[in-house]
């Protein structure tokens, strides 16, 4: 029995010396290998999607600033009609 939990434990060891060989070198060339996969948007793409997102940005804004001033508006309304 003693023999087999020894095993188990060296098992484990060469387990970890194993990972701890590739690291930093493996993980790099690893990242570089998956950064050759990525499919980059052309500049076209990037000032499309660019505008797209400014046009919502401004839309949204003007939104949230009609709803604020009027929600202020209806709030100072309704304060003013208690303080009579």
């Amino acid at each position: 029995m003693a023999k087999d939990a020894k095993d188990t434990k060296s098992k484990k060891k060469d387990a970890k010396e194993e990972k701890k060989k590739g690291g930093a070198g493996k993980y790099f060339k690893e990242l570089r290998a998956e950064l050759k996969k990525v499919v980059w948007p052309t500049r076209q793409q990037v000032v499309n999607n660019t505008g797209v997102v400014l046009v919502v940005m401004s839309v949204v804004g003007l939104f949230l600033f009609a709803v604020d001033t009027g929600l202020s508006y209806a709030i100072s309304k309704l304060i003013s009609l208690g303080s009579g």
